[in-house]
């Protein structure tokens, strides 16, 4: 398995920040743009390291990575026509408009466009993993409160689940509560880097104290994990990245039993699936007292950073896409099936200014162009 060239692909420089920007350099399998082509998908992926939500798409023989700033981007939710983004204190949904796609340059090389459509202030509440229930409904997973929340207009956010061993709510991240896993519509699995009721409590014990809990039982199903993330339910089955070791695994959520499917060259956080592959996001992560001492550190000296494709029923290493420069971290990542090339437009492009998203009834109302109008 060879991989192409770095691709430099300059930064964008938030508000305020000086000319100079690092460029942002990544390098992949060359096997993996016809799997984007034969599947027909693009990915979605969170850097709050370096403050980027991440398209990846497809380009010819190439894949291309496009840049877009945000405050410290981690959850991430999508299906067919959104996607919702949690940063340091919002969390921002964005709709996918195909009919703006075609205004975009180069006329036809766009499939998709998502355009922001809303913004929900929160506060830093530490937004980790995120998904779409019934009826569309967020669930956020708040990592300083620990608990499980959704949203109302008038609320920060509004507690919904909370681990039983935590006595309250108390900005002071207990367990660290990070991972939700979704299953027919409502929130099933979550995981958390610790048992505990004080303030940062899991750090002590970070190495092997994580924990898989059922909320349908509110019982934990696995225990000594390290740093668990990403709980999954996909073809029946249960799968979880054990982060601190580098690992996809899967879980048998009777007994608590847990088989490794397959160690990869980085710090395991963010999942998605699609037919039979994994998309993995894998991070350097920094020698420091979060992540020092872990199984994964012993195991490698050199980390990557990237998205690692695994087949599921094999276990074997399908592809990869790697950061060579700019990005050490990776958060969360979201296949968009059915998305080949999708842009996201920040809220100042003019053609946010100038598309309008309306009901299927008013459409039905639009009056025929005027002479001279616009």
């Amino acid at each position: 398995m060879t991989a192409v060239p770095p691709e430099q692909t300059p930064g964008a420089a938030s508000p305020g920040e000086a000319a100079a920007i690092d460029l942002l350099a990544s390098e992949h399998s060359t096997n993996l743009p016809a799997i984007f082509e034969q599947l027909g998908l693009s990915l979605l992926v969170t850097t709050y390291q370096a403050g980027k939500l991440v398209a990846v798409r497809r380009d010819g023989e190439r894949l291309n990575t496009h840049f877009r700033h945000f405050a410290k981007p981690m959850g991430l939710a999508a299906d067919a026509t959104r996607f919702t983004l949690g940063t340091s204190r919002e969390i921002v949904e964005y709709h996918n408009l195909p009919a703006v796609a075609a205004q975009i340059e180069p006329r036809g090389h766009h499939d998709a466009c998502y355009i922001p459509r809303s913004v929900h202030v929160t506060g830093d509440i530490d937004i980790h993993e995120m998904g779409y229930g019934q009826n569309g409904e967020l669930w956020l997973i708040n990592t300083r409160f620990s608990c499980l929340c959704t949203l109302d207009g008038r609320s920060s956010f509004v507690p919904r689940w909370r681990p039983d061993f935590v006595g309250g709510l108390a900005a002071e991240d207990r367990c660290h509560l990070n991972g939700l896993g979704m299953v027919n519509g409502m929130p099933r699995f979550v995981t958390a880097l610790g048992v505990s009721d004080q303030a940062a409590g899991w750090r002590p014990e970070k190495a092997h104290g994580g924990v898989l809990m059922d909320l349908s039982s509110n019982r934990i199903v696995c225990q000594g994990l390290s740093m668990p993330h990403s709980p999954r339910w996909y073809m029946d089955q249960l799968w979880v990245l054990e982060s601190g070791r580098g690992s996809l695994a899967r879980v048998d959520p009777a007994s608590g039993k847990w088989t490794t499917v397959i160690e990869l060259p980085g710090f395991t956080r963010g999942l998605d699936f699609f037919g039979p592959l994994a998309f993995i996001g894998l991070s350097q992560i920094r020698e420091s007292a979060t992540f020092g001492g872990l199984p994964l550190t012993e195991r490698l000296t050199e980390r990557n950073c990237g998205v690692w494709v695994v087949n599921i029923i094999t276990g074997a290493l399908v592809g990869f896409l790697r950061f060579k420069s700019g990005v050490q971290e990776i958060f969360a990542v979201n296949v968009l099936p059915g998305t080949r090339y999708p842009d996201i437009l920040e809220p100042d492009d003019p053609l946010v200014a100038s598309s309008y998203a309306l009901p299927e009834q008013a459409l039905r109302d639009l009056a025929p162009a005027t002479p001279g109008g616009r």
